[in-house]
């Protein structure tokens, strides 16, 4: 309980590969335990282990790390070739440079580039914290996906690389480093919400560019990993570098971990003002410290409770009005009604779909 669940919008996405190579994506879902219907529902989500599994199916069936969705396939293994190549290098500015040309060496493979400039004075003033105000006073540094991919028409690759490119280089360096903002060369899609917990910071659309900048100053930072780590870490690559850990440097993500501890101790859930307690601020302070994240206390209380019921409904065969009771309802007509508006659909008609591994009540 507590991990995050997946729209809808990035299951089509990442299956979109796959049906331009004519391959039958039922049976892909139905190993990942994801019912095909679910995909007509523009509100419905999958856990992680369900998005995992799909992708871990797509990946042995396309033989492509990029999932049929780049200009060209990327053989298995090039992924950590790249990584091996930059390991030795001097700080963190020259691996990405040379993991950028180790790119550039396969026709059809999307370009990311590398630049540096004067920090965006609007990334502070929009927000962004310490980080935007550190990027503006010490320089910037900006991943650029430059070209067009056009097998990615939902741009699923393009974010991708994103996402894995920063989460490589905070892993490389052993330090988070914190985005000033992440901007893309398209309109704010249907599931846009979604952005700011990917990238963990404020979101851009309608941009000149598809990228994500950062203080420019941790490009001078070593590399503290070794050859022994980086096998480990890629036994597990991709799934744990797309999986953004939660860092609590946002009030949103403290909040949430408040909300979450709060969920597996009790069915009820924090108060407002035992929550600001904690964080050692007024109620009026959080709601403020919230809004200029743009949520509020009560969209996280409903994401909460929302990623874990449809965990225990996917995942899980415990009754419906058990579940209902855990999570802090107080009759199966109040959790119908709550998880409809969050999904669209039933408890009961949504793990039927999943398929029940017990008893509804």
């Amino acid at each position: 309980m507590g991990r995050r669940t997946i729209t809808v919008h990035h299951v089509r996405a990442v299956l979109a590969g796959a049906h331009r190579s004519g391959l039958d994506t039922v049976p892909l879902l139905q190993e990942a335990q994801i019912p095909p219907l679910l995909l007509g529902d523009d509100r419905a989500r999958v856990t992680p282990a369900q998005f995992a599994r799909l992708f871990r199916a797509l990946y042995r069936n396309t033989q492509d790390e990029f999932l049929g969705l780049g200009g060209a396939p990327s053989r298995p293994g090039t992924f950590a070739m790249m990584c091996y190549a930059s390991l030795g290098c001097r700080d963190l500015g020259a691996a990405i440079e040379r993991g950028s040309a180790f790119y550039r060496l396969f026709p059809g493979g999307p370009d990311l580039v590398l630049d540096t400039g004067p920090g965006d004075p609007g990334a502070a003033a929009g927000g962004a914290g310490a980080a935007g105000a550190a990027a503006t006073a010490g320089g910037e540094a900006r991943f650029t996906v430059r070209g067009e991919l056009p097998a990615d028409e939902d741009r699923f690759l393009a974010e991708c690389l994103l996402i894995i490119w920063h989460r490589l280089c905070s892993w490389l360096i052993g330090h988070r480093i914190p985005l000033s903002y992440a901007s893309f060369a398209y309109p704010p899609p249907p599931h846009k919400d979604e952005y700011g917990v990917l990238f963990g910071c404020p979101v851009r659309f309608g941009e000149p560019r598809t990228g994500a900048a950062f203080g420019a100053h941790w490009l001078t930072a070593p590399l503290v990993r070794d050859e022994a780590a980086l096998d480990a870490m890629l036994r597990r690559a991709p799934f744990d570098l797309l999986s953004r850990p939660e860092y609590g440097t946002t009030v949103a993500e403290q909040v949430r971990r408040a909300l979450v501890q709060g969920l597996r101790a009790s069915p009820r859930l924090p108060a407002l003002g035992e929550v600001a307690g904690r964080l050692a601020v007024s109620p009026a302070t959080l709601r403020r410290r919230l809004g200029a994240e743009e949520t509020s206390y009560q969209q996280l209380k409903d994401q909460v409770r929302r990623d874990a019921a449809i965990a225990g409904l996917a995942e899980g065969g415990e009754p419906i009005a058990e579940l209902a009771a855990r999570l802090g309802f107080s009759e199966d007509t109040a959790f119908h009604r709550a998880f409809r508006r969050w999904t669209g659909t039933t408890p009961g008609a949504y793990r039927t779909r999943c398929g029940p591994r017990g008893q509804e009540s």
